[in-house]
């Protein structure tokens, strides 16, 4: 059998079953593409007229997915970002980042960016492409789980920046000190109650702690605005990613200037969050009502 005709074959099934996508492919045949040459071990620009040699192998990782609803990149303990491959099992979530699209523009920089950090680290891949995007940055990478930052640590191994990326285990900025930032970037958990309550299965193979936000998802987000600006130089930025919870940070922090360069990820300007503090914690938490009519 070739690579091919196996891909085409798992496509098929894939394709059958009801099988929910978005950790790093959309579709049965890029689903299945993904688990035939990288579980054979080979790039995706691969020959798909030469041999299957681990056919039964991938077969029965494919039978998996299926059955037990795995998604690819726990099944092969690899995922992929920004062109980047990294180590991923069940203790941190599937890398699906926007933000790795925003470190390569230079629109929103500020200048220079010395250092960095990553709030809500997980597998540790944004701290480490971020460490590639400002090549003379330091980058601080933190996470209140000691599970996933052991994930962290495979990762800043394999792609060799120790040097520039350190680990530290907190609660958002609780253990941080002092430590002030030109850039912070956060992909914190964001999902709603009732989104929780509704999760597919491959969802539910990823930890509870880095997907559940609360009721309207934004809990951790609002305690990271309120933080932000103590830990953000004078021109310092904050990127954070929301998923579809656009509408929702609009109306809960309606007072807050926010540029949206991409739908899923906002910008706050360090002077515009300590403007909002200044308000009060009202005004950061709660919307502003509307003038009676």
């Amino acid at each position: 059998m070739t690579r091919g005709e196996l891909i085409g074959r798992i496509a098929e099934r894939f394709a059958a079953a009801p099988l929910c996508y978005g950790h790093g492919t959309h579709h049965a045949r890029d689903e299945a593409a993904w688990l035939v040459l990288r579980g054979l071990g080979l790039p995706f620009d691969a020959d798909l007229s030469g041999n299957a040699s681990d056919a039964e192998r991938i077969e029965r990782l494919a039978e998996r997915r299926i059955t037990e609803r795995i998604p690819v990149a726990y099944l092969l303990k690899e995922a992929w970002l920004a062109g980047q491959s990294f180590y991923v099992d069940e203790r941190v979530i599937v890398p699906r980042s926007h933000i790795p699209e925003l470190l390569q523009e230079k629109s929103f920089r500020p200048r220079p960016v010395r250092r960095v950090l990553d709030l809500c680290t997980g597998s540790g891949c944004l701290a480490i492409l971020a460490a590639r995007a400002f090549r003379s940055a330091q980058v601080d990478a933190a996470d209140i789980s000691p599970a996933a930052l052991a994930v962290a640590r495979k990762n800043v191994a394999r792609h060799r920046v120790a040097r520039r990326v350190q680990l530290q285990r907190s609660d958002l900025f609780d253990r941080l000190g002092a430590a002030r930032y030109d850039l912070i970037l956060t992909n914190p958990p964001y999902v709603g109650a009732r989104a929780m309550a509704e999760l597919p299965p491959e969802y539910r193979h990823e930890p509870r702690l880095a997907l559940a936000g609360g009721a309207d998802g934004l809990d951790l987000v609002a305690r990271i605005l309120a933080a932000a600006p103590a830990h953000l130089e004078p021109a310092g930025l904050l990127l954070c990613e929301v998923g579809d919870g656009r509408a929702a940070v609009q109306r809960r922090f309606r007072a807050l200037q926010l540029d949206w360069p991409m739908p899923e990820v906002f910008v706050a300007r360090r002077e515009a969050l300590a403007a909002v503090a200044s308000m009060g914690a009202a005004a950061r938490t709660r919307p502003i009502p509307s003038p009676a009519k």
